[in-house]
Parts: C-alpha cells; structure tokens; sequence
C-alpha cells in the first residue's frame, strides 16, 4: 500500500515541487494550503506523514502542528529556512512533537529542490516507521531563576578551570552521546535531569546542520543546570560542562600537554552521517581508557556509533542503548543492541538518573 503524505505549503509552487517528488517515489499525495486546513486534512485523511511549512499565513505551521498533536498524534517533518529564526522555529517543533525536519536549501526550497529531494523521501518514509510523540512538557524557568542559574554557571566554570590546570587526563571520564532523528526532543528529556554537580564533561554527536546547532545549544543552556557549548573551535574539556559538536564539522578528542580537549574537524569522507558519532568515540578511546568512558546510543537512523561503542563495551566501557520503547526510531540503539554492545537497554527517561548512579 501506498505511503500517504499530505504536503502542506501556502505556495503553489511549493506543493507542486513537493508533490512531483512524492509523486515519482511512489507516494498517495494530498495538498492543504492553510494549517487549518493541514488540521482538517488529517482528522478527515489519516495521513502516514505531514511535511508543514513553519511560515504560513492564518495559521502558522507551529499552530498547527500542535493542533495536529492534540487531536490527532501523526508523524510531521517540518520544512523549515536554514536561518537562526528557522532553527529557533524548528526546534520549538520537535519539542512539541514533529519527527524531523528538511532545511530549504539558500532559504527557499523551491529554487534547487533536487539538493534535498532525496533527503525528504528518506526522511518521510523514516517518519511513517517513527512514533508520533505529544508535545514534551517541560518546566518552565522564571527570569530570577534563570539569572541565579547563570551565576552558578558562571561560578562553577571558573572554579572547574581551576581544577582543570591541576589535573591530567587521568582524573575524570567523559560521557559520550550519539542521536540523530528525534533527538533535540530526545536530549531535552535527558540532559536537563542531569544535576548541577554531574563530575564528568559530556559530549554530543547530534546529526545537525551547521546553522542550527549554536541555537540548539543556547536552548539546552537555558534548560540544563549544566553549562551548554556549542564546541566552535578547540576547547579544553571541562568537568560538569556539555559539548555540543558543531554542525558540518565532526568533534574529536585530544590532548594537549596531558589536558583533555575537544576539537573540530572537516567532516570525514569515510564517515556517512555527521557530526559523527563513530569519531567521536574511536578518539575517545585514543586518549581515555575504556573504563572511564560511557557511551549513550539514542534515537536515530543509521548505524553511526555502533561499532565503535560497541568496541567501548568490549574493552571495559559501559554503553547505554535507548530501548524501542522510548525511541522515535530505533535504527541506531538496535544496531548497537545486536552488536552486543549494549550493557543497559533503558527508556529515555531513565537514562539520566543511570548515569547519575554510575558518575557522580
């Protein structure tokens, strides 16, 4: 039977590209003009998946996507400009419950749709296997409290640096994490969990493009007690901080006169998916030795990450793989689970308060 997609875009022109693209890969296509009609389509049509433009007229496609989750949960991959609006946009969808997202390419996607035409069938069709999620609730933070939460931070990092130019590569561990679809949702539900004296530097290999991940960053900052980076150039590895692997670069680990560091680098030609996660590991384990590593596999497509935390695993790290339970798509932890290179399977949810018990 037929993937179903309903495409909801205020261009003509739009929908006509979009539709001549799910046409050819063999999809039942649908059109909506408005989100409101995006909402009415649904509840009528039951659509595999919905892709929703994010700036629309009457109803912009935020508004309807959370329309959509509350009447009728369904697989959205939003379609969405490569500007720091787009990606603060985007983002805020995948919390509330969107899949994945395509990135117009040069801000209009109309204009060179053959550069992401296959991205969108293979993300579409990803979608349609992915679990439809209700918007993720999330606490929310006063000005006096996201203030007090900034000095912390402020205190805490100057007191860790300290710390840093007295210790060796010896001292401490790192926690290494790979996602790709359904993770900026996923991340959201995990790294705010972790508390304010987490010991060990953790670092984020999330497949991104290179204009959205300072913005994710400065999301996860405003929700974590833990200090959030974008890793934009190379930077001393720093207790209790989170590294987030710049977008179009892969993030590697280093040393530097015995200190820990992480750097970026062009992203690998031998590497599919990127920033990669197989890099981040295998360097890992270049300069820390197994027993002080921990590798977390989440949601995502793919297999980035399996062989090298599974490689962890066998050399006296521990692994965690996000179970099919709680994973948007299951490609990435299930390829780490049959390698054996799981040592727990844990839902989301419990997948803080499990490093909490092995860390800190």
């Amino acid at each position: 039977m037929a993937l179903k997609v309903l495409v909801v875009d205020d261009s003509a022109l739009m929908r006509k590209h979009l539709g001549k693209v799910f046409g050819d890969a063999g999809f039942e296509v649908s059109f909506a003009r408005t989100g409101q009609e995006a909402v009415e389509q649904v509840l009528a049509q039951h659509p595999d998946v919905v892709t929703l433009d994010i700036n629309m007229p009457e109803m912009d496609g935020l508004t309807a996507l959370s329309l959509i989750m509350a009447a009728k949960p369904t697989p959205v991959v939003m379609v969405s400009s490569l500007t720091t609006q787009g990606a603060i946009a985007t983002l805020e969808a995948l919390a509330m419950g969107a899949v994945d997202y395509v990135a117009k390419p040069g801000g209009t996607i109309s204009a060179s749709l053959e550069v992401v035409a296959q991205e969108l069938v293979q993300k579409v069709k990803a979608a349609a296997r992915a679990k439809a999620r209700g918007q993720l609730g999330s606490k929310k933070i006063s000005l006096s409290e996201r203030l007090q939460r900034d000095n912390e931070k402020q205190i805490r990092h100057t007191e860790e640096a300290a710390h840093l130019a007295a210790s060796d590569v010896s001292d401490f561990g790192l926690v290494l994490i790979g996602v790709s679809t359904g993770g900026p949702r996923t991340l959201e539900e995990i790294l705010p969990a972790l508390p304010a004296t987490f010991p060990w530097p953790v670092l984020v290999a999330q497949h991104m493009p290179a204009n959205f991940t300072a913005t994710f960053a400065t999301r996860l900052d405003s929700l974590c007690a833990l200090e959030v980076r974008e890793l934009a150039r190379m930077d001393y590895l720093q207790p209790g901080t989170i590294y987030i692997a710049r977008g179009g670069c892969d993030m590697v680990v280093g040393d530097r006169l015995g200190k820990l560091v992480a750097l970026t680098k062009p992203e690998s030609a031998k590497h599919l998916w990127h920033p990669s996660v197989d890099m981040l590991v295998q360097s890992a384990l270049e300069h820390v030795p197994a027993q002080n590593l921990v590798g977390v596999q989440l949601t995502g497509m793919g297999y980035d990450g399996a062989e090298s935390m599974a490689l962890l695993k066998k050399n006296g790290g521990r692994t965690i793989a996000e179970s099919e339970d709680s994973a948007v798509v299951y490609g990435m932890p299930k390829e780490l689970i049959d390698r054996s290179g799981a040592t727990l399977i844990l839902p989301a949810q419990k997948i803080a308060a499990q490093l909490v018990r092995w860390i800190a």
